[in-house]
């Protein structure tokens, strides 16, 4: 997998819009919207999984153990779940990957029942692609701001003024927006698929993070018009507190995902989704690495890279709130006491309307073409 190392950008047409009209909105305000983000997140806050000692952890792990022979099923998490979660989903047999991989290793398995370890986005997704398999998830209360932040009426007028535009969705977006999507990409091929589409000379619709969608504007040289949304945790990280952090490590690698500022991105040693930083780390000679993203990818850092350091990038700056620290609220929903809750009485199961499944399944589909090709 090749890593997006910082490179020139190419020159940018003229005509390219990296801004959303707010004017356009004729349903929800752009208010209205990050008013639902922050409700949501409050809700994450108060609903996260409860604090347990040593003996109690392995009772729960134990269980879920012997649930997921029980069911044939099998645990998918992403890398932003809690370590525990990861660390069981290794030793029997699941996945721990970016949201692309997930994908893939969920119609590879062959077992009758996933359960999802993330945000709903990603319980969807696998139920699209998994018609016939029964789709769990610790929690659906666990969303994600890309996904609230994208509404499917207002976006779909949004892209009713541009009907000679490809639409590209990020796959942190509910059914009904990848429905409505040309393509769904994830971070690790979001360059490519725009690649492929600029040189074609195809003008595209970006949705919904503004920063990794302004990202690929500069690194591909596409025409783009940006839905603004972003990412609660990547969009708090500053480049003055990087860079304050790297005088006291000088010698440490900075590594970003593309869904931060573009201050942040512009001062990375290395650019990547979060497979591709994983590997950065290995790959990289540097014995230290400052973080910008969710601190949820360290489990998987510190196993490809042991003995390296990893610190978190700083977020919020000075006066920083409880909204200002490197991790998911709503990842952080997913707990061993849940999955148990899941497995023993099938709650929480993802359900998909069959025509939106249909209508969604073909620009993912069309990604994970992509991506194998």
């Amino acid at each position: 997998m090749q890593l997006w190392y910082n490179r020139r950008p190419k020159i940018l047409p003229s005509k390219a819009s990296n801004q959303r009209d707010d004017k356009n909105l004729t349903m929800l305000s752009k208010q209205d919207i990050d008013d639902r983000i922050l409700v949501q997140e409050h809700f994450a806050q108060e609903h996260l999984p409860q604090q347990m000692g040593s003996a109690e952890i392995e009772q729960y792990k134990s269980r879920i153990r012997q649930l997921l022979k029980e069911k044939d099923a099998c645990l998918v998490a992403h890398y932003y779940t809690d370590d525990l979660i990861q660390q069981l989903a290794d030793e029997t047999g699941g996945c721990v990957s970016d949201s692309l991989e997930m994908a893939r290793f969920g119609s590879r398995h062959p077992a009758s029942t996933l359960i999802v370890a993330g945000v709903r986005f990603m319980g969807e997704t696998a139920k699209i692609l998994n018609p016939e398999k029964r789709i769990l998830m610790p929690t659906l209360e666990a969303t994600c701001s890309l996904d609230i932040g994208c509404p499917a009426d207002e976006f779909s007028a949004f892209c009713d003024q541009y009907p000679d535009h490809e639409v590209v969705v990020y796959a942190n977006t509910s059914a009904a927006v990848k429905a409505r999507a040309d393509w769904v990409v994830t971070s690790s091929i979001a360059l490519k698929v725009v690649e492929y589409l600029a040189d074609q000379g195809k003008k595209i619709i970006w949705a919904p993070d503004k920063h990794l969608g302004e990202y690929v504007r500069k690194e591909t040289g596409a025409e783009m018009i940006l839905w603004d949304g972003s990412c609660i945790v990547h969009e708090e990280f500053k480049a003055k507190g990087i860079l304050d952090l790297k005088r006291v490590y000088p010698d440490a690698a900075v590594l970003v995902h593309p869904e931060s500022p573009d201050a942040v991105v512009q001062i990375a040693d290395a650019v990547g989704s979060t497979s591709q930083l994983i590997k950065a780390a290995h790959d990289l000679p540097n014995e230290t690495f400052i973080v910008a993203t969710d601190r949820g990818i360290f489990y998987k850092m510190q196993q490809a890279a042991p003995g390296k350091r990893f610190l978190e990038a700083p977020t919020g700056g000075s006066g920083a709130t409880c909204r200002s620290c490197a991790h998911c609220p709503w990842m952080a929903m997913n707990g061993l006491d849940n999955i148990v809750a899941a497995l023993e009485h099938g709650v929480d199961e993802i359900h998909v309307d069959a025509e939106l499944a249909r209508r969604a399944l073909k620009p993912l589909q069309r990604m994970l073409d992509f991506s194998a090709s």
